[in-house]
């Protein structure tokens, strides 16, 4: 990148390497030296040695060939200086070898071995979400610790608590063998979901409500998973649909906030505002998805389905126009493969739009003791009561989805809501019609 006086842009030249290197250069550490807490501090070292020598020495033509290099310099001047210094001079004088590893899995990509090592299933969730975000997206410890509302202390122990547990496991640096690659794909593919869920949506109220920073790290990193994966693979036919969502959900995300701070419903948003290069983008992986399955949605797994419903909300001009018959076929494929209570509520209220409220609150009602600490579940109820004009267990359910929400745009939301249903009431009686979202 050069400045407009034709000079390299040091600063920005970084930053770009540290994008577009960092996970490759981290997975080629990790399989050489077969040591997480190496590769990671031996390429954050690195990265730290090119901002004080580029400056004066100049962007080298290889940046990222460069970064490597330093980073095994580092490792093996580091093995040296272990207390079993002769048989780790040993390891590192047959590490410095390029010559081709030996196979470690059926995929032979160092990125994706990284990212199965870090999605593990010996690693809580929470971890895995952790390690991922350091390991392969690069955020520091102090980044990861905002986006998850804990102090750095907390997060650096986590961290390094989950790279002590695959090391005492002995997890190895591998892609799982043919036959074990669809379940743990599942796993990979949800720990960047919720990634991208942190972000699109973020916890807590002294937070922004929507990071983008974390929701475009998550696409980054689905789109490098996608790659990896062996094209027309069933594996690569979620990858690919997860990705469609993320992209379509993240289309969204300028038109979700008002002026105010205040989360905007999907029937409210100002349509201009959405990103059509990304709708585009989406919209092409679910056609993708569609014509390999003989438009059979049947043939569609979890996130193929979700995304091809997002693809029906941002094909409408307008929300009058959504069809919602075809959202609702689209959600009894998905109960179908995954019955799971959430499905269910989104079910109902996409009934509530192509039948009635009435019909809708009855299945919303079912599902009370699967998803009474859930506040989702209050808010739909809240709204449904609202358009079958109960207005005093409309406050009542909005007080409780209040109560359970952590995302502050949609406190600021619902609190809105639920006064503008006390106002009405304590008015004409009369209630406010809209849509669900």
């Amino acid at each position: 990148m050069t400045d407009r006086s034709g000079a390299i842009d040091v600063d920005a030249e970084l930053a770009r390497t540290h994008r577009e290197e960092w996970t490759r250069i981290v997975a080629g550490l990790v399989r050489r030296y077969a040591d997480l807490d190496i590769a990671e501090e031996t390429a954050a070292e690195a990265f730290a040695t090119a901002v004080e020598r580029w400056p004066i020495d100049g962007v080298p033509p290889s940046p990222g060939a460069w970064i490597t290099t330093t980073a095994h310099r580092k490792a093996i001047d580091r093995l040296r200086r272990e207390a079993r210094r002769d048989d780790k001079q040993r390891e590192a004088f047959m590490l410095q070898d390029d010559s081709p590893a030996e196979p470690t899995g059926y995929i032979e990509d160092d990125r994706l071995r990284l990212i199965f090592t870090c999605c593990h299933p010996v690693l809580s969730i929470q971890d895995r979400i952790a390690l991922t975000l350091r390991m392969v997206g690069g955020l520091t410890v102090a980044e990861i610790a905002r986006a998850f509302l804990v102090p750095q202390t907390t997060m650096g122990q986590r961290i390094s608590r989950a790279k002590a547990r695959i090391k005492a496991a002995r997890v190895p640096y591998v892609v799982p063998r043919r036959e074990d690659i669809a379940p743990r794909v599942s796993d990979v593919l949800a720990v960047l979901y919720l990634i991208f869920n942190e972000g699109y949506f973020a916890s807590g109220e002294n937070v922004d409500p929507i990071r983008r920073d974390l929701a475009e790290e998550a696409i980054r990193l689905a789109r490098l998973v996608r790659e990896l994966l062996p094209s027309g693979s069933d594996e690569d036919a979620e990858a690919t649909g997860l990705l469609a969502l993320m992209l379509l959900t993240q289309a969204r995300a300028d038109a979700r906030l008002s002026a105010g701070g205040e989360l905007v419903r999907l029937d409210e948003q100002e349509r201009n505002a959405w990103d059509r290069t990304l709708i585009r983008e989406g919209i092409a992986l679910v056609d993708e998805r569609l014509e390999a399955g003989g438009h059979d949605v049947g043939a569609l797994g979890r996130y193929q389905l979700l995304a091809a419903i997002n693809a029906v909300h941002v094909s409408a001009p307008r929300a009058q126009d959504t069809d919602w018959s075809r959202i609702v076929a689209l959600y009894d494929a998905l109960e179908r493969i995954d019955p799971s209570p959430i499905v269910r509520l989104n079910r109902a209220i996409a009934i509530s739009e192509y039948d009635s409220p009435d019909v809708a609150l009855a299945l919303v009602d079912e599902l009370g003791d699967d998803l009474a600490e859930h506040h989702a579940f209050h808010t739909t109820r809240a709204e449904l009561l609202r358009l079958t004009g109960r207005s005093d267990a409309a406050r009542g359910a909005y007080d409780r989805a209040i109560d359970l929400a952590v995302n502050a745009a949609e406190i600021t939301h619902l609190t809105r809501r639920r006064d503008q249903v006390a106002a009405a009431s304590q008015t004409d009686g009369t209630t406010d019609e809209g849509e669900l979202s």
